[in-house]
């Protein structure tokens, strides 16, 4: 069995077993069981414990792909670190927010302090392309500005990124099937570079997605709770700046999301609520309040993400991407705003 292979299998397996032992105690723990609230959908209460097993099964994939096989670049040993360690940081903050629930500006803390790691572990954006011209802009050579603009844009990136699958974690198999085609699209783009092994680690977080759907797709047995949201969220965010052009492939990936994400920031402000207070004003909520079933909103959801994501490696010339990507977005925002103004909050 190749490398590949294995990392992939090894990690969807630890991961569906850790969903089955974690499930059982979950559901024991009535701190960690998830009861319906006025903007949920489901009947019963599920235990948030699905982020466990995902963590457990990306480290345990993550530590095969390291055992075995050589970084094609040394400094990529200290930015898969990096990766792993944030994540590690991150299983209990999220399971202490899944039992006590700590409110937004705690976790923000722990979302920017977990991005310093990354920084601190040269997992940072310091360099895109132009998507007018095709030319790599370099932010590390401005004078004076380019340290800042690096570190700035790279705790936007990870932070934005966490809260815009927080957000998306919505519906049964939403993020996590989302979670599972970004990474392995992330996967097939870092091969393509020649980054045999990055990529096992984006196998690696693409195998624990596809170990928890088969538990979290409707109807749902557990949730994957804050913990595994932000695990996911980190994860997709530091995978995708790991070498270059791969933010692009997240961002065409992840544009409905993000567009989603973009709205509710801006709609919660103008109607003077906290952006961070949750309510059915997400995309997914607003479709099943029109009557569209679930699944086919989840498979919808993993349609788009598929099939732009494949754009964005595909395609070769920048200018298009960017026009999609820009397309997408106005699309996806002008969507919402007509739902928001036919079903007002």
């Amino acid at each position: 069995m190749s490398v590949t292979l294995l990392v992939l299998c090894t990690s969807t397996t630890v991961t569906m077993l850790g969903c089955l032992i974690a499930s059982r105690i979950g559901s024991q723990v009535n701190a960690l069981v998830d009861n319906p609230r006025t903007r949920h959908h489901h009947k019963q209460g599920l235990p948030r414990v699905g982020g466990i097993a995902l963590f457990v099964g990306f480290a345990v994939a993550s530590i095969l792909a390291y055992t075995q096989s050589t970084p094609d670049n040394p400094d990529d040993i200290r930015r898969i670190m990096g990766v792993i360690i944030g994540c590690t940081l991150l299983l209990p903050i999220g399971l202490i927010d899944d039992i006590k629930e700590l409110g937004w500006i705690p976790q923000l803390l722990g979302q920017f302090l977990v991005s310093i790691i990354a920084v601190f572990t040269t997992v940072f954006i310091e360099r895109f392309t132009n998507p007018l011209t095709g030319n790599i802009v370099e932010l590390n050579v401005i004078p004076i500005l380019g340290p800042v603009l690096t570190i700035m844009f790279t705790l936007f990136w990870i932070v934005g990124m966490m809260n815009t699958v927080n957000w998306l974690d919505g519906l049964d198999g939403l993020a996590a099937g989302v979670g599972a085609i970004a990474s392995l699209l992330f996967a097939i783009h870092m091969y393509r570079l020649g980054q045999e092994h990055v990529s096992l680690y984006a196998l690696a977080m693409a195998g624990a997605c596809l170990g928890v759907l088969p538990f979290n797709f409707s109807p749902a047995r557990l949730f994957l709770g804050s913990t595994g949201a932000m695990i996911l969220g980190y994860g997709l965010a530091t995978l995708s700046i790991l070498a270059p052009a791969r933010v692009a492939t997240a961002l065409l990936v992840m544009a409905v999301p993000i567009a989603d994400t973009a709205w509710q920031i801006y709609d919660r402000y103008r109607r003077g609520k906290s952006i961070f207070k949750g309510d059915r004003g997400h995309l997914h909520f607003r479709l099943i309040d029109k009557g569209y079933p679930q699944i086919r909103i989840v498979i919808g959801y993993w349609l788009a993400c598929g099939i732009f994501g494949a754009i964005s490696i595909f395609v070769t010339s920048q200018l298009v991407k960017f026009v999609v990507l820009l397309a997408l977005i106005s699309l996806t925002i002008s969507y919402i705003a007509r739902l928001s103004r036919e079903n007002p909050i």
